[in-house]
């Protein structure tokens, strides 16, 4: 075995924070996004923000707008060092418990959202029709995993042997638009299956694996880190080929805490959008070397990254690369999958700005104008292949709807995102 378990700091007991007993020079934010299965934006659903210590008590109360959006709220958080700092006792986010109803819709309520100072917490909620749900949906957060207590990795080998009789291993590195995940350990046939986008899987893991708190390079490690694990499942359909029916598991003790109805951080989501098509390779291995890793405090992993010690790097000022070679050689380097899954085209290289042309703009346009049809506050445009003014104020537009900067610019992240959402629109208006 390759890690080493040592819960001896388990002796301490844990102190869970309530708004009432915060510092309230503190704060987090929070906002609340409300769409159909096919993310249509819901106007006018109410969202109601609870105490999770007093679940009686209204903290706020909203209404969302066009675009399925609550405007963002501040929330009391602990302080910051909490999340900074191994082995703290003090729960170093606060919990809020939010419901969200719409005239038609079953209710989706979500207890024990988390949130962090300094941060914003973006809660996504999908509301069913009525008739579909009794009584609504209920969602109860567990602990975040560096301050509950969830199973270690079971070390496996980074690299999987191939070319076995009867194994499937795909031909290329693809990034998949849906992972199957079995929320429970694979031999768990009472364990829900769900289809999750990839991006939305890897940002669920992120959010619930580090703390959105720490350095900018540590989080883009560890997110190269998890997309470089899951793509070697996928690459090798390492479940499939054990007879199982999905992509990856919830379980911390095979793979990653993914964790049904939680929310996510804005800065971890743009890391996300920005990295997804990355992952991590070793010279003439083909497959995504399956990165393994630990926290570093309770648990030690030689030869695997620690969470911690890649904080207290990115504190340092190391880079994600340099933060990963740390931990697993400096044979290890960040390569690029070529083709993108459920997309109607690839990245084309450079951003799209004002006086850009052909037919890159035009695709564009012509997604961003159906993406107008379901989100109206989006302004449609000319279909002429040729980026204006126009074509900058709706791309504007659609950055603030999907938390990215509002630059106009239609940049990787900004490309996949309206290819997805363009994607996820035309396909329930096909239904």
């Amino acid at each position: 075995m390759k890690y080493i378990n040592t819960f001896n700091n388990d002796t301490k007991p844990k102190i869970r924070v309530y708004p009432t007993q915060m510092d309230t020079q503190n704060f987090g934010r929070l906002q609340v996004r409300s769409t159909t299965e096919g993310l249509a934006p819901i106007e006018d659903a109410t969202v109601t923000i609870y105490s999770s210590s007093f679940p009686d008590e209204i903290i706020e109360q909203f209404t969302t707008n066009t675009s399925g959006l609550t405007e963002e709220i501040e929330l009391p958080a602990p302080p910051l060092e909490y999340s900074l700092t191994p082995g703290s006792t003090v729960q170093p986010y606060s919990e809020f418990n939010i419901k969200v109803e719409a005239p038609d819709f079953a209710p989706v309520t979500v207890n024990n959202a988390e949130i962090l100072p300094g941060v914003t917490a973006l809660q996504d909620t999908t509301l069913s029709a009525a008739e579909t749900l009794n009584g609504g949906e209920l969602f109860v957060i567990p602990p975040h995993t560096l301050f509950g207590d969830y199973p270690p990795k079971i070390a496996e080998s980074e690299i999987k042997p191939v070319g076995e009789t009867g194994e499937i291993v795909l031909a290329a590195v693809v990034i998949p638009e849906f992972v199957v995940v079995h929320d429970g350990p694979p031999t768990d046939t009472a364990a829900a299956n769900y289809y999750i986008r990839f991006r939305d899987y890897i940002k669920n893991v992120a959010s619930s694996e580090i703390y959105a708190t720490w350095p900018a390079q540590t989080i883009n490690a560890n997110i190269l880190a998890i997309l470089s694990f899951t793509l070697n499942r996928v690459y090798t359909e390492w479940y499939r080929n054990q007879g199982y029916n999905f992509t990856v598991t919830s379980s911390t003790a095979f793979d990653h805490k993914w964790i049904s109805g939680r929310n996510i951080y804005s800065n971890i989501g743009l890391a996300v959008d920005e990295l997804f098509v990355n992952y991590l390779s070793r010279p003439n291995v083909k497959q995504p070397i399956l990165t393994q890793y630990c926290d570093g405090y309770r648990v030690q992993c030689p030869n695997w990254m620690t969470q911690w010690g890649s904080k207290d790097l990115g504190e340092q000022g190391l880079s994600a690369i340099e933060i990963l070679r740390n931990f697993y050689g400096d044979s290890i380097y960040i390569n690029t999958a070529k083709e993108v899954s459920g997309v109607p085209a690839s990245w084309p290289g450079s951003n799209l700005t004002i006086g850009s042309s052909g037919a890159s703009v035009r695709m564009i346009q012509e997604q961003l104008n159906r993406i107008a049809d379901t989100y109206t506050t989006i302004p449609k445009v000319a279909v002429d292949g040729q980026f204006g003014e126009g074509t900058a104020d709706a791309v504007r537009a659609f950055q603030q709807i999907f938390n990215l900067p509002q630059t106009g610019i239609v940049d990787f992240p900004t490309w996949y995102k309206i290819s997805g959402i363009y994607v996820a629109v035309t396909r329930i208006a096909e239904l």
